[in-house]
Protein backbone atom coordinates (compact mmCIF):
# COMPACT_ATOMS: atom_id res chain seq x y z
CA UNK A 1 0.00 0.00 0.00
CA UNK A 2 1.72 3.76 -0.93
CA UNK A 3 1.74 5.92 1.97
CA UNK A 4 2.54 9.46 2.27
CA UNK A 5 1.90 12.22 5.05
CA UNK A 6 -0.94 13.83 2.86
CA UNK A 7 -3.01 12.42 0.28
CA UNK A 8 -5.54 15.15 -1.17
CA UNK A 9 -8.41 13.83 -3.20
CA UNK A 10 -9.00 16.14 -6.75
CA UNK A 11 -6.54 17.89 -9.05
CA UNK A 12 -8.51 20.94 -9.36
CA UNK A 13 -7.00 24.27 -8.26
CA UNK A 14 -7.75 24.01 -4.42
CA UNK A 15 -6.37 21.11 -4.45
CA UNK A 16 -2.79 21.66 -6.80
CA UNK A 17 -2.39 25.08 -4.55
CA UNK A 18 -2.52 22.69 -1.23
CA UNK A 19 0.25 20.44 -2.63
CA UNK A 20 2.17 23.10 -3.62
CA UNK A 21 1.86 24.57 -0.13
CA UNK A 22 2.85 21.09 2.02
CA UNK A 23 6.05 20.47 -0.62
CA UNK A 24 7.47 23.95 0.56
CA UNK A 25 7.08 22.93 4.22
CA UNK A 26 8.65 19.49 3.14
CA UNK A 27 5.58 17.79 3.63
CA UNK A 28 5.69 14.26 1.14
CA UNK A 29 2.30 14.85 -0.52
CA UNK A 30 0.30 13.10 -3.51
CA UNK A 31 -2.84 14.23 -5.40
CA UNK A 32 -5.19 11.68 -6.59
CA UNK A 33 -6.74 13.00 -9.97
CA UNK A 34 -9.58 10.88 -11.78
CA UNK A 35 -9.21 12.51 -15.20
CA UNK A 36 -6.71 11.05 -17.13
CA UNK A 37 -4.82 14.34 -17.37
CA UNK A 38 -4.92 18.58 -16.78
CA UNK A 39 -4.88 18.66 -20.92
CA UNK A 40 -8.33 17.73 -21.23
CA UNK A 41 -11.00 20.54 -22.06
CA UNK A 42 -13.65 21.76 -20.02
CA UNK A 43 -13.17 25.31 -18.00
CA UNK A 44 -15.93 26.65 -15.62
CA UNK A 45 -13.88 29.26 -13.98
CA UNK A 46 -12.90 31.91 -15.54
CA UNK A 47 -10.96 34.68 -13.96
CA UNK A 48 -8.40 34.98 -10.84
CA UNK A 49 -9.43 38.30 -8.20
CA UNK A 50 -7.15 40.47 -6.98
CA UNK A 51 -6.43 38.51 -3.53
CA UNK A 52 -5.63 35.27 -5.44
CA UNK A 53 -3.09 37.06 -7.68
CA UNK A 54 -1.77 38.39 -4.48
CA UNK A 55 -1.51 34.86 -3.57
CA UNK A 56 0.18 33.78 -6.47
CA UNK A 57 2.84 36.31 -5.94
CA UNK A 58 3.57 35.57 -2.50
CA UNK A 59 4.83 32.07 -3.34
CA UNK A 60 6.36 33.41 -6.52
CA UNK A 61 4.05 32.15 -9.41
CA UNK A 62 1.81 35.13 -10.21
CA UNK A 63 3.52 36.34 -13.05
CA UNK A 64 3.01 32.38 -14.83
CA UNK A 65 -0.59 33.25 -14.62
CA UNK A 66 -0.65 37.29 -15.14
CA UNK A 67 1.50 35.90 -18.82
CA UNK A 68 -1.59 33.96 -20.13
CA UNK A 69 -4.54 35.74 -19.54
CA UNK A 70 -6.00 39.48 -19.86
CA UNK A 71 -6.76 41.53 -16.96
CA UNK A 72 -9.38 44.13 -16.04
CA UNK A 73 -9.75 46.67 -13.44
CA UNK A 74 -13.07 45.78 -12.33
CA UNK A 75 -15.16 43.48 -10.10
CA UNK A 76 -18.82 43.27 -10.60
CA UNK A 77 -21.87 42.69 -8.37
CA UNK A 78 -24.21 40.75 -10.77
CA UNK A 79 -23.13 42.13 -13.91
CA UNK A 80 -22.84 45.47 -12.21
CA UNK A 81 -19.26 46.58 -12.61
CA UNK A 82 -16.91 48.57 -10.73
CA UNK A 83 -13.54 50.06 -10.64
CA UNK A 84 -10.89 48.82 -8.54
CA UNK A 85 -7.91 51.03 -10.27
CA UNK A 86 -7.88 53.20 -7.12
CA UNK A 87 -6.92 49.67 -4.60
CA UNK A 88 -3.98 49.65 -2.63
CA UNK A 89 -2.44 46.20 -3.86
CA UNK A 90 0.23 45.67 -6.34
CA UNK A 91 -2.69 43.90 -8.31
CA UNK A 92 -6.01 46.15 -8.79
CA UNK A 93 -7.36 44.70 -11.46
CA UNK A 94 -9.10 40.72 -12.04
CA UNK A 95 -7.59 38.51 -14.32
CA UNK A 96 -9.45 36.63 -17.56
CA UNK A 97 -7.79 33.15 -17.62
CA UNK A 98 -9.68 29.82 -17.83
CA UNK A 99 -9.74 27.57 -15.32
CA UNK A 100 -7.79 25.07 -17.53
CA UNK A 101 -5.16 27.20 -17.71
CA UNK A 102 -4.72 27.75 -14.01
CA UNK A 103 -4.52 24.40 -13.48
CA UNK A 104 -1.71 23.48 -15.42
CA UNK A 105 0.29 25.68 -14.29
CA UNK A 106 -0.27 24.71 -11.03
CA UNK A 107 -0.18 21.38 -11.71
CA UNK A 108 3.77 22.36 -13.09
CA UNK A 109 4.40 23.94 -10.34
CA UNK A 110 4.05 21.30 -8.28
CA UNK A 111 6.17 19.01 -10.38
CA UNK A 112 8.98 21.38 -9.96
CA UNK A 113 8.22 21.22 -5.87
CA UNK A 114 8.45 17.19 -6.66
CA UNK A 115 4.78 15.98 -5.86
CA UNK A 116 3.33 13.10 -7.50
CA UNK A 117 -0.24 13.31 -9.38
CA UNK A 118 -1.46 10.04 -10.01
CA UNK A 119 -4.33 10.67 -12.44
CA UNK A 120 -6.88 8.27 -13.52
CA UNK A 121 -7.45 7.28 -9.91
CA UNK A 122 -10.85 8.08 -8.30
CA UNK A 123 -11.04 7.90 -4.43
CA UNK A 124 -14.33 6.01 -4.07
CA UNK A 125 -14.17 5.56 0.12
CA UNK A 126 -11.97 5.97 2.87
CA UNK A 127 -11.77 4.54 7.00
CA UNK A 128 -9.64 6.41 9.22
CA UNK A 129 -7.88 5.15 12.80
CA UNK A 130 -5.65 7.44 15.34
CA UNK A 131 -2.90 7.00 13.35
CA UNK A 132 -4.02 7.82 9.83
CA UNK A 133 -6.48 7.69 6.98
CA UNK A 134 -6.95 4.63 4.00
CA UNK A 135 -8.38 5.50 1.32
CA UNK A 136 -10.40 3.31 -1.21
CA UNK A 137 -9.19 3.49 -5.19
CA UNK A 138 -11.86 2.48 -7.82
CA UNK A 139 -9.62 0.47 -9.31
CA UNK A 140 -9.52 -1.89 -5.87
CA UNK A 141 -5.77 -0.28 -5.05
CA UNK A 142 -5.72 1.34 -1.36
CA UNK A 143 -3.45 4.20 -0.49
CA UNK A 144 -2.86 5.60 3.17
CA UNK A 145 -2.09 9.11 4.25
CA UNK A 146 -1.83 10.31 8.01
CA UNK A 147 -4.07 13.36 6.63
CA UNK A 148 -6.78 13.25 3.73
CA UNK A 149 -7.88 15.99 1.85
CA UNK A 150 -11.04 16.41 0.35
CA UNK A 151 -10.70 18.63 -2.80
CA UNK A 152 -12.91 16.74 -4.95
CA UNK A 153 -15.83 18.84 -5.95
CA UNK A 154 -19.60 20.15 -5.12
CA UNK A 155 -20.28 16.57 -5.79
CA UNK A 156 -17.42 15.45 -3.47
CA UNK A 157 -17.21 11.27 -2.65
CA UNK A 158 -14.94 12.21 0.17
CA UNK A 159 -17.93 14.37 2.07
CA UNK A 160 -20.51 12.32 1.30
CA UNK A 161 -18.70 9.55 3.16
CA UNK A 162 -17.48 11.39 5.68
CA UNK A 163 -21.00 12.18 6.68
CA UNK A 164 -20.10 15.53 7.19
CA UNK A 165 -23.73 17.83 7.04
CA UNK A 166 -23.94 20.17 4.21
CA UNK A 167 -27.07 22.32 4.40
CA UNK A 168 -28.07 24.77 2.51
CA UNK A 169 -30.71 25.84 -0.25
CA UNK A 170 -32.33 24.21 -3.21
CA UNK A 171 -31.74 25.57 -6.98
CA UNK A 172 -33.95 28.76 -7.79
CA UNK A 173 -32.72 28.80 -11.08
CA UNK A 174 -30.07 27.31 -13.79
CA UNK A 175 -27.90 28.36 -16.36
CA UNK A 176 -26.33 27.18 -19.40
CA UNK A 177 -22.07 27.29 -20.37
CA UNK A 178 -21.07 27.01 -23.49
CA UNK A 179 -17.47 27.78 -25.11
CA UNK A 180 -17.47 27.74 -28.67
CA UNK A 181 -17.36 29.78 -32.03
CA UNK A 182 -19.78 32.70 -33.46
CA UNK A 183 -19.98 33.97 -36.38
CA UNK A 184 -21.70 37.52 -35.35
CA UNK A 185 -19.55 39.42 -33.16
CA UNK A 186 -21.77 41.12 -30.16
CA UNK A 187 -22.20 44.92 -30.19
CA UNK A 188 -20.39 44.99 -26.45
CA UNK A 189 -18.62 41.72 -24.58
CA UNK A 190 -19.95 41.18 -20.85
CA UNK A 191 -23.13 40.86 -19.01
CA UNK A 192 -25.46 41.68 -21.85
CA UNK A 193 -28.44 41.45 -20.04
CA UNK A 194 -31.47 43.19 -21.48
CA UNK A 195 -34.68 45.31 -19.46
CA UNK A 196 -36.98 42.79 -19.09
CA UNK A 197 -34.48 39.56 -20.35
CA UNK A 198 -32.90 37.43 -18.21
CA UNK A 199 -29.12 37.28 -18.55
CA UNK A 200 -26.56 36.78 -20.84
CA UNK A 201 -22.74 37.02 -20.66
CA UNK A 202 -20.60 36.66 -23.73
CA UNK A 203 -16.47 36.91 -22.62
CA UNK A 204 -13.86 36.88 -25.81
CA UNK A 205 -11.37 34.11 -25.14
CA UNK A 206 -8.19 32.85 -27.50
CA UNK A 207 -9.25 34.21 -30.96
CA UNK A 208 -12.02 32.89 -32.85
CA UNK A 209 -14.22 31.50 -30.11
CA UNK A 210 -15.72 32.62 -26.64
CA UNK A 211 -18.02 31.67 -23.43
CA UNK A 212 -21.52 32.44 -24.05
CA UNK A 213 -23.06 31.75 -20.16
CA UNK A 214 -27.49 32.61 -20.13
CA UNK A 215 -30.59 31.50 -18.40
CA UNK A 216 -32.25 28.43 -18.79
CA UNK A 217 -35.40 26.67 -17.78
CA UNK A 218 -35.03 25.32 -14.28
CA UNK A 219 -37.11 22.21 -15.64
CA UNK A 220 -34.00 21.50 -17.87
CA UNK A 221 -31.76 20.63 -15.04
CA UNK A 222 -29.99 17.55 -15.31
CA UNK A 223 -30.35 17.15 -18.99
CA UNK A 224 -27.08 16.78 -21.29
CA UNK A 225 -27.11 20.48 -22.51
CA UNK A 226 -27.22 20.52 -26.73
CA UNK A 227 -25.88 23.40 -29.22
CA UNK A 228 -29.81 23.14 -30.43
CA UNK A 229 -30.63 24.18 -27.20
CA UNK A 230 -28.49 26.53 -26.59
CA UNK A 231 -29.24 28.22 -30.33
CA UNK A 232 -33.02 28.57 -29.24
CA UNK A 233 -32.29 29.94 -25.49
CA UNK A 234 -29.62 32.18 -27.22
CA UNK A 235 -32.32 33.21 -29.73
CA UNK A 236 -35.17 34.32 -26.91
CA UNK A 237 -32.55 36.00 -25.18
CA UNK A 238 -31.07 38.24 -27.49
CA UNK A 239 -32.45 37.87 -30.83
CA UNK A 240 -30.23 36.07 -32.53
CA UNK A 241 -27.83 32.57 -31.77
CA UNK A 242 -24.87 35.04 -32.63
CA UNK A 243 -24.26 32.14 -35.56
CA UNK A 244 -22.62 30.08 -32.45
CA UNK A 245 -21.15 26.51 -34.18
CA UNK A 246 -18.02 23.92 -32.71
CA UNK A 247 -18.72 23.63 -29.22
CA UNK A 248 -15.52 22.91 -27.37
CA UNK A 249 -17.83 22.07 -24.34
CA UNK A 250 -21.15 22.87 -22.45
CA UNK A 251 -22.33 22.33 -19.18
CA UNK A 252 -25.49 23.13 -17.09
CA UNK A 253 -25.37 24.25 -13.56
CA UNK A 254 -27.47 25.88 -10.98
CA UNK A 255 -27.82 28.20 -8.15
CA UNK A 256 -27.99 25.70 -5.36
CA UNK A 257 -26.29 26.79 -2.37
CA UNK A 258 -24.74 24.70 0.09
CA UNK A 259 -21.82 24.55 2.94
CA UNK A 260 -20.29 22.05 4.84
CA UNK A 261 -21.51 22.37 8.38
CA UNK A 262 -17.54 21.81 9.80
CA UNK A 263 -14.36 21.39 7.58
CA UNK A 264 -12.57 18.65 9.69
CA UNK A 265 -13.25 15.22 11.37
CA UNK A 266 -10.40 14.13 12.79
CA UNK A 267 -7.92 13.99 10.25
CA UNK A 268 -10.26 14.55 7.33
CA UNK A 269 -10.56 17.93 5.87
CA UNK A 270 -12.66 19.27 3.23
CA UNK A 271 -11.73 22.95 0.81
CA UNK A 272 -12.95 24.12 -2.00
CA UNK A 273 -15.76 22.97 -3.59
CA UNK A 274 -16.10 20.36 -1.83
CA UNK A 275 -16.95 22.66 1.21
CA UNK A 276 -18.80 25.01 -0.19
CA UNK A 277 -21.05 25.44 -3.38
CA UNK A 278 -22.87 28.22 -4.80
CA UNK A 279 -24.23 29.87 -8.26
CA UNK A 280 -20.61 31.55 -10.24
CA UNK A 281 -21.48 35.30 -10.18
CA UNK A 282 -18.59 37.10 -9.20
CA UNK A 283 -16.22 34.31 -10.10
CA UNK A 284 -15.59 33.65 -6.39
CA UNK A 285 -15.28 29.60 -6.23
CA UNK A 286 -11.93 29.18 -7.52
CA UNK A 287 -10.64 31.86 -5.70
CA UNK A 288 -12.14 31.02 -2.17
CA UNK A 289 -10.74 27.46 -2.74
CA UNK A 290 -7.39 28.71 -3.51
CA UNK A 291 -7.23 30.71 -0.35
CA UNK A 292 -8.63 27.46 1.75
CA UNK A 293 -5.63 26.04 0.40
CA UNK A 294 -3.12 28.25 1.28
CA UNK A 295 -4.97 28.64 5.05
CA UNK A 296 -4.76 25.21 5.42
CA UNK A 297 -1.50 24.45 3.85
CA UNK A 298 0.81 25.92 6.97
CA UNK A 299 -0.94 24.92 9.10
CA UNK A 300 -1.35 20.95 8.54
CA UNK A 301 2.70 21.00 7.87
CA UNK A 302 3.57 22.46 11.42
CA UNK A 303 1.54 20.14 13.26
CA UNK A 304 2.71 17.16 10.75
CA UNK A 305 6.41 18.41 11.64
CA UNK A 306 5.62 18.39 15.49
CA UNK A 307 6.20 21.97 15.49
CA UNK A 308 2.70 23.25 16.52
CA UNK A 309 -0.43 21.43 18.47
CA UNK A 310 -3.21 19.66 16.80
CA UNK A 311 -5.60 22.90 17.81
CA UNK A 312 -4.08 24.75 15.42
CA UNK A 313 -5.75 22.48 12.71
CA UNK A 314 -9.11 24.19 14.42
CA UNK A 315 -8.77 27.35 13.16
CA UNK A 316 -8.57 26.11 9.72
CA UNK A 317 -12.99 25.69 9.92
CA UNK A 318 -12.98 29.06 12.62
CA UNK A 319 -11.36 31.27 9.86
CA UNK A 320 -12.66 29.60 6.13
CA UNK A 321 -16.07 29.23 7.21
CA UNK A 322 -17.33 32.27 7.68
CA UNK A 323 -15.24 33.86 4.68
CA UNK A 324 -16.71 31.04 2.21
CA UNK A 325 -20.86 31.49 3.92
CA UNK A 326 -20.21 35.24 3.05
CA UNK A 327 -19.54 34.33 -0.62
CA UNK A 328 -22.75 32.16 -0.34
CA UNK A 329 -24.33 35.10 1.10
CA UNK A 330 -23.55 37.62 -1.87
CA UNK A 331 -24.09 34.86 -4.59
CA UNK A 332 -27.74 34.29 -3.06
CA UNK A 333 -28.00 37.91 -3.24
CA UNK A 334 -26.74 38.10 -7.30
CA UNK A 335 -28.54 35.39 -8.88
CA UNK A 336 -32.26 37.24 -8.45
CA UNK A 337 -31.00 40.97 -8.78
CA UNK A 338 -30.17 38.93 -12.62
CA UNK A 339 -33.88 38.24 -13.16
CA UNK A 340 -36.15 39.52 -15.93
CA UNK A 341 -38.61 42.23 -15.26
CA UNK A 342 -39.34 45.61 -14.70
CA UNK A 343 -39.32 45.57 -10.92
CA UNK A 344 -36.21 44.38 -11.15
CA UNK A 345 -34.98 46.54 -13.59
CA UNK A 346 -35.56 49.29 -11.08
CA UNK A 347 -33.59 47.14 -8.14
CA UNK A 348 -31.06 47.29 -10.50
CA UNK A 349 -30.66 50.50 -11.09
CA UNK A 350 -30.89 51.48 -7.92
CA UNK A 351 -28.03 49.50 -6.60
CA UNK A 352 -25.92 50.46 -9.74
CA UNK A 353 -26.67 54.21 -8.03
CA UNK A 354 -25.23 52.89 -4.92
CA UNK A 355 -22.27 51.21 -6.24
CA UNK A 356 -21.49 54.16 -8.50
CA UNK A 357 -20.84 56.11 -4.74
CA UNK A 358 -17.31 55.58 -3.71
CA UNK A 359 -17.98 54.17 0.24
CA UNK A 360 -20.31 51.23 -1.11
CA UNK A 361 -18.27 50.85 -4.54
CA UNK A 362 -14.59 50.03 -1.81
CA UNK A 363 -16.92 48.08 0.57
CA UNK A 364 -18.10 45.71 -2.16
CA UNK A 365 -15.78 45.67 -4.67
CA UNK A 366 -12.95 44.63 -1.82
CA UNK A 367 -15.68 41.84 -0.72
CA UNK A 368 -15.58 40.80 -4.42
CA UNK A 369 -11.83 40.88 -4.80
CA UNK A 370 -11.05 39.27 -1.72
CA UNK A 371 -9.48 41.67 -0.51
CA UNK A 372 -10.94 42.70 2.51
CA UNK A 373 -10.72 38.74 4.17
CA UNK A 374 -10.48 39.60 8.08
CA UNK A 375 -9.56 37.14 10.09
CA UNK A 376 -10.80 37.19 13.94
CA UNK A 377 -7.31 37.36 15.64
CA UNK A 378 -8.59 39.46 18.54
CA UNK A 379 -8.67 43.59 19.17
CA UNK A 380 -5.87 45.87 18.26
CA UNK A 381 -3.93 47.52 15.59
CA UNK A 382 -6.22 47.51 12.06
CA UNK A 383 -3.71 45.44 10.62
CA UNK A 384 -4.21 42.22 12.93
CA UNK A 385 -6.29 39.15 10.77
CA UNK A 386 -5.56 41.27 7.83
CA UNK A 387 -3.85 40.48 4.53
CA UNK A 388 -0.73 42.25 4.70
CA UNK A 389 0.28 44.74 2.12
CA UNK A 390 3.31 44.02 -0.28
CA UNK A 391 5.06 47.06 0.75
CA UNK A 392 8.26 48.31 -0.64
CA UNK A 393 11.14 48.32 2.15
CA UNK A 394 14.62 48.88 2.54
CA UNK A 395 16.47 46.14 4.16
CA UNK A 396 20.17 46.09 4.56
CA UNK A 397 20.26 44.25 1.31
CA UNK A 398 18.35 46.64 -0.33
CA UNK A 399 15.26 47.67 -1.19
CA UNK A 400 13.12 45.01 -1.78
CA UNK A 401 9.04 43.93 -1.30
CA UNK A 402 7.73 42.55 1.39
CA UNK A 403 6.28 39.29 -0.66
CA UNK A 404 9.35 37.88 -1.86
CA UNK A 405 10.16 36.89 2.30
CA UNK A 406 6.78 34.86 1.71
CA UNK A 407 8.23 32.39 -0.66
CA UNK A 408 9.38 29.63 1.03
CA UNK A 409 5.98 30.10 3.01
CA UNK A 410 7.43 30.76 6.61
CA UNK A 411 6.23 33.37 8.85
CA UNK A 412 8.20 36.40 8.68
CA UNK A 413 8.34 39.36 11.54
CA UNK A 414 9.26 42.66 10.01
CA UNK A 415 10.90 44.97 12.40
CA UNK A 416 10.57 48.44 11.30
CA UNK A 417 11.70 49.87 14.11
CA UNK A 418 15.59 49.63 15.72
CA UNK A 419 16.94 47.10 14.50
CA UNK A 420 17.77 44.75 17.45
CA UNK A 421 14.67 45.50 19.41
CA UNK A 422 12.81 41.89 18.92
CA UNK A 423 13.61 38.77 19.81
CA UNK A 424 12.74 35.40 18.43
CA UNK A 425 14.92 32.86 20.38
CA UNK A 426 13.27 29.83 20.67
CA UNK A 427 11.53 30.40 17.21
CA UNK A 428 14.65 31.41 15.06
CA UNK A 429 14.80 27.90 13.27
CA UNK A 430 10.96 28.75 11.87
CA UNK A 431 10.77 32.68 11.57
CA UNK A 432 12.56 35.25 9.31
CA UNK A 433 13.35 38.60 11.63
CA UNK A 434 13.76 41.01 8.81
CA UNK A 435 14.92 44.78 9.79
CA UNK A 436 12.89 47.02 7.48
CA UNK A 437 12.40 50.16 6.59
CA UNK A 438 9.02 51.89 5.45
CA UNK A 439 8.49 55.44 4.93
CA UNK A 440 5.21 55.97 2.67
CA UNK A 441 1.75 55.69 4.13
CA UNK A 442 -0.12 52.56 5.39
CA UNK A 443 -3.22 51.64 3.63
CA UNK A 444 -5.60 48.74 3.67
CA UNK A 445 -8.19 48.39 1.40
CA UNK A 446 -12.08 49.64 1.94
CA UNK A 447 -10.35 50.29 5.45
CA UNK A 448 -8.34 53.19 4.28
CA UNK A 449 -5.08 54.56 5.82
CA UNK A 450 -3.99 52.91 8.86
CA UNK A 451 -1.55 53.89 11.96
CA UNK A 452 2.31 52.64 11.00
CA UNK A 453 3.15 50.18 13.22
CA UNK A 454 6.38 49.20 14.51
CA UNK A 455 6.63 45.25 13.52
CA UNK A 456 4.01 43.00 12.54
CA UNK A 457 4.33 39.17 12.42
CA UNK A 458 3.08 37.90 9.01
CA UNK A 459 1.79 34.05 9.08
CA UNK A 460 2.93 32.11 5.56
CA UNK A 461 -0.75 32.64 4.20
CA UNK A 462 -0.06 36.53 4.55
CA UNK A 463 -2.23 37.37 7.64
CA UNK A 464 -1.23 39.59 9.71
CA UNK A 465 -0.90 37.76 13.48
CA UNK A 466 0.59 40.18 15.70
CA UNK A 467 1.65 43.99 15.30
CA UNK A 468 4.02 45.53 17.66
CA UNK A 469 3.53 49.41 19.34
CA UNK A 470 7.39 49.73 19.79
CA UNK A 471 7.90 46.29 22.05
CA UNK A 472 7.69 42.69 21.94
CA UNK A 473 4.54 42.77 24.17
CA UNK A 474 1.92 40.13 23.10
CA UNK A 475 4.99 38.77 20.62
CA UNK A 476 5.96 35.25 22.16
CA UNK A 477 1.88 34.63 22.96
CA UNK A 478 1.57 34.97 19.19
CA UNK A 479 4.02 32.88 17.84
CA UNK A 480 3.35 30.25 20.58
CA UNK A 481 -0.12 30.48 19.34
CA UNK A 482 0.58 30.18 15.66
CA UNK A 483 3.11 28.45 15.78
CA UNK A 484 3.32 26.08 19.02
CA UNK A 485 6.50 26.02 21.87
CA UNK A 486 9.74 27.87 21.18
CA UNK A 487 12.74 25.26 21.21
CA UNK A 488 15.75 26.35 23.32
CA UNK A 489 18.90 25.72 22.10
Amino acid sequence: MTEHAVVIAGGGPTGLMLAGELALAGIDVAVLERRGSHEEAGSRAAGVHSRTIEVFDQRGIADRFLSQGMTGQVTHFSGIFMSIEDFPTRHPYALGLLQHYTEKTLAAWIAELGVPIYYDVEVIGFNQDDAGVNVELADGRAMRGHYLIGCDGGRSTIRKASGIGFPGYDPSCSAMLVDAEITEQPLEFGLLRKPGQSFLGILPFEEGWCRLVFSTDLSRLGIEPTLAEAKEALIAIAGTDFGIHSPRWMSRFSDMTRQADRYRDRRLFLAGDSAHIHFPFGGQGLNTGVQDAVNLGWKLAAVIKGEAPDSLLDTYHSERHPVAERVLHNTMAQTPLSDAGPRMDALRDIVAELLAMDEPRKRIAGMMSGLDIHYGLGEGHPLLGRRMPDLDVATADGLTRVYPFLHTARPVLLNFGAPGQLSIDGWADRVQLIDAKYTGIWELPVLGEVAAPDAVLVRPDGYVAWVGDGSDTGLAEALTRWLGPGVRA
